[in-house]
């Protein structure tokens, strides 16, 4: 992630929220304290090396607003984690949250460190020592951390065991656990699925199912992967998808199980028999019906926007598209899903892995995807309301749903305007 894309997300996410205000007709007041965030904190984490000299790393968690319930919200490792970003990130959460009415307010947290840098057990000990730190300010009822860039189920279980030292065994207290530790089953695939059944419900409301269209993917991490698998499954033809190795088209449709075992093999997407070699800096422009930005945020700008040749973009990363590209792809007449809502998979099966721990019971797989695809099938007819309600685009539309929400949510508590 890019200084740029950071600053992108910051200033979008504002304009989004300020914009949405407006359209709401929420007054200053409101306004501030819906901005504020709840509760900032910055720690030291000073832990040995291996080598058994000392290094510092600074931690953060912002813990944005609990108006809807406890806050929610990953930990990221990465080495340009800022006060500023975790704020915008938090944010972000309390609207995607409400977007899929789930009962959750917004969090985010992270620690300044590059992970490639840390050894297994040096990622343990800044893990642990992170927890001591914030054990006293998350909580079950109170906010509930899950991984992020740089972070993954191992550094769940870690902060598992270490709050459960203070307060007892404590399942629910992380989700994105290992299914041994009472994470849920479909919790991988939650956020890639979820953007498969977004697509489904856009494209229904334009009269086309995923057969009939031509897909590029930008991405094949967790999210981009489980979407393609789960876009061929469903005989979606996708003809051209990217990653950080490479890019391969082919316009009759890639195979994609034999791309990804063929990736896994090589650590590649070059030299795949199954399609051509393709320009990555040309994947976003590729002529196709559908595009799905899966990678990083702010990769599509107002230049690339003027060029871009799908109907419509299903945004599967965090804020892939810049605000001047927005309005670039509106004249254009691009349909663009927004990440508020498109990538909100992953939080709703967070949701359900929550309320499996505070039961002691666990659902099936199927049960899981079953209530997964009424929460995101749902969310997208709420938006679709406002939209008709403030005749604006999707984006607005999911902005002004999950804002609402959340100040409706802090009035009926008892807030005095």
């Amino acid at each position: 992630m890019s200084g740029k894309s950071i600053m992108n997300a910051l200033a979008a996410t504002t304009r989004n929220f300020e914009r949405a205000i407006r359209l709401l007709g929420i007054d200053a007041k409101m306004e501030r304290s819906l901005l504020i965030p709840y509760r900032e904190v910055k720690v030291e984490c000073t832990i040995p090396k291996d080598d058994g000299s000392l290094v510092t790393y600074i931690g953060y968690r912002v813990q944005h607003d609990n108006a809807r319930g406890p806050m929610k919200g990953g930990i990221r490792y990465h080495s340009e984690v800022n006060i500023d970003e975790v704020n915008a990130l938090a944010q972000l959460m309390s609207w995607k949250t409400a977007v899929v009415d789930v009962p959750y307010g917004g969090a985010k947290g992270g620690v300044d460190c590059n992970p490639k840098d840390l050894s297994f057990s040096e990622m343990e000990r800044l893990t642990r020592i992170f927890t001591q730190k914030i054990h006293d300010l998350i909580g079950i009822y109170t906010d509930v951390p899950a991984p992020d860039m740089g972070t993954n189920s191992q550094t769940m279980a870690w902060i598992l065991d270490e709050y459960s030292k203070f307060h007892g065994y404590s399942p629910a207290i992380v989700t994105g656990k290992p299914i041994p530790l009472g994470g849920s089953v479909g919790r991988e695939s939650a956020t890639g699925l979820g953007v498969i059944i977004a697509t489904e419900a856009l494209l229904a409301e334009h009269g086309k199912s995923l057969k009939d269209l031509a897909f590029v993917i930008q991405g094949l991490g967790n999210v981009g992967s489980w979407a393609a698998k789960l876009l061929h499954e469903r005989g979606g033809k996708i003809i051209a998808v990217s990653d950080i190795t490479g890019a391969v088209k082919n316009p009759n449709g890639i195979d994609i199980p034999k791309l990804l075992e063929h990736k896994e093999k090589t650590q590649s997407l070059k030299d795949f028999p199954g399609g051509d070699d393709l320009d990555p800096s040309e994947l976003l422009v590729h002529e196709c019906d559908v595009l799905i930005p899966c990678a990083l945020g702010g990769v599509i700008d107002r230049e690339i926007a003027k060029d871009v040749k799908a109907k419509f973009i299903i945004e599967a990363a965090n804020h892939p598209t810049d605000p001047e590209a927005d309005e670039e792809l509106a004249q254009k007449g691009v349909v663009v899903l927004p990440d508020i809502y498109a990538n909100a998979g992953g939080v709703t099966v967070s949701y359900f892995e929550w309320v499996q721990n505070i039961q002691g019971f666990s659902w099936s797989e199927d049960r899981v995807k079953r209530e997964l695809h009424h929460y995101m099938t749902k969310a997208f007819h709420d938006i679709k309301d406002k939209c008709k309600s403030y005749d604006c685009n999707l984006r607005m539309g999911a902005f002004a749903l999950g804002v609402e929400r959340v100040s409706r949510a802090t009035l009926l508590r008892g807030w005095e305007a």
